[in-house]
């Protein structure tokens, strides 16, 4: 890992968290990620089962958690089973957890090597009468590959069949979702680095720069401050590209005159930040362009102020709809008569303004919670509202990440003085 070891009270206290919420005579096991293979024998960068992260801190491949809170064999009360080491390792993937570092790392005192699990975890699990698997659960998930997880539950289900199992997918959602202070500050350091980031680009941008150089510029700053590098792919879009809302191929030219959509973040310790920026390329937005731009600032502005305990997520995105048709409508873009006449399921800002405003932030960067609760005091999100031309060739979005606060809403990026506003963007390009 490129971060810092953390402070082990933050997987300690997770865990507390988690176990409280357990059925009495229960047994959770969760499996750390895949390493996927890439092409031949290369695989990809290995990231994570955010869930086991979340539990244990623990950051390596071929890794289970194991929690057990009633177990008559006080060992397996909290365990972990990792990867044991040997010369061959060594040479050639590098270091691997000793049990006092995968102590150190997660606070939990047993750690076992993972070469026996099952001969090891069977008469464990046979003093259990519940399983807790946790699935990706995210409602934004979309199967396109097998996944440990998945696998391992259909394994346990061959050689436990008569057990009963429970969904700790749910119950992680909901307790992921509400960040303790611990976690706060991983998101602020990552939204610190972005800011480095950004503040680099608007000393680099000039009309004729490539968008792969700007994705350059982004990935030296992250990895100079020691981030793990992108918390997803990054968007660097010119032109008529930002009106592609997932435009991720960043291998066009930047023309004088163009307004560039950067939607970046920054993965730290496994904690992500999540910002949206337009910067023009020669240093001055044009009146249209500021324009638009600062009309999806005020309904960014006007949104944040709606993220607050008790809010429903998917009811505050129909009222942000609201606050943009109004916008639209001053920027000549839809007409009364196209609200008059409009699909009450697809309304005529949606022309303009097709996604949702929000979405949850912390480990991933579309993180678990529940959609359809009420929101609470210590939820994370993002807010990024956005207006996209294309017969102009403007897409505009601007995104903050946001702290549901017991007072109202904490807005990070502002926290911090993340430029966002028209002029300062201009002085910083222009100084």
């Amino acid at each position: 890992m490129k971060y810092p070891t953390l402070d082990n009270k933050l997987f300690i206290d997770n865990r507390k968290r988690f176990t409280a919420l357990m059925k009495p005579g229960s047994i959770a096991i969760i499996p750390s990620n895949f390493e996927y293979t890439w092409n031949g024998d290369a695989t990809h960068k290995f990231k994570q089962n955010s869930d086991l992260f979340w539990l244990s801190g623990i950051d390596q491949e071929d890794s289970y958690l194991v929690i057990f809170p009633d177990c008559p064999i006080a060992e397996y009360r909290e365990c972990l089973f990792l990867k044991e080491t040997n010369d061959r390792i060594a040479i050639w993937e590098g270091h691997k957890y000793t049990k006092a570092e995968a102590t150190e790392t997660s606070g939990i005192a047993n750690i076992f090597w993972n070469q026996d699990l099952m001969n090891q975890l069977r008469p464990i699990i046979n003093m259990a009468d519940n399983i807790y698997l946790a699935l990706n659960e995210n409602d934004r998930f979309q199967p396109k590959a097998p996944y440990k997880s998945l696998d391992f539950a259909h394994e346990l289900l061959q050689l436990f069949p008569l057990h009963q199992y429970e969904r700790a997918g749910t119950m992680m959602q909901r307790l992921r979702s509400l960040k303790s202070d611990a976690e706060l500050a991983l998101v602020r350091k990552a939204i610190g680095i972005s800011k480095k980031g950004f503040e680099r680009l608007l000393r680099f941008i000039k009309p004729g720069v490539w968008e792969y150089e700007i994705e350059a510029e982004l990935i030296h700053e992250y990895l100079s401050n020691r981030a793990n590098g992108h918390s997803f792919d990054p968007i660097v879009a010119t032109g008529a590209n930002a009106c592609v809302l997932h435009y991720v191929a960043n291998n066009c030219q930047v023309k004088d005159g163009d307004l560039l959509l950067i939607d970046c973040g920054v993965d730290y310790a496994n904690y992500a930040s999540d910002m949206t920026r337009c910067i023009p390329a020669n240093g001055r937005f044009s009146k249209r362009q500021k324009d638009v731009y600062n009309a999806v600032l005020r309904v960014m502005r006007a949104a944040t102020k709606l993220l607050v305990p008790g809010t429903m997520l998917m009811e505050y995105h129909k009222v942000v709809g609201g606050i943009m048709e109004k916008e639209l409508l001053g920027l000549g873009l839809i007409t009364l008569d196209d609200i008059k006449k409009q699909d009450p399921a697809w309304p005529a800002y949606k022309k303009y303004f097709m996604h949702g405003t929000s979405h949850f932030l912390g480990v991933d960067v579309h993180d678990s919670g529940m959609r359809y609760e009420p929101m609470q005091a210590g939820m994370l999100f993002t807010c990024e509202p956005g207006i996209y031309i294309p017969d102009e060739k403007i897409g505009v979005r601007i995104e903050n990440n946001i702290l549901i606060g017991t007072n109202g809403p904490l807005d990070l990026m502002d926290e911090i003085r993340m430029p966002i506003e028209v002029e300062e963007i201009e002085d910083l390009m222009n100084r």
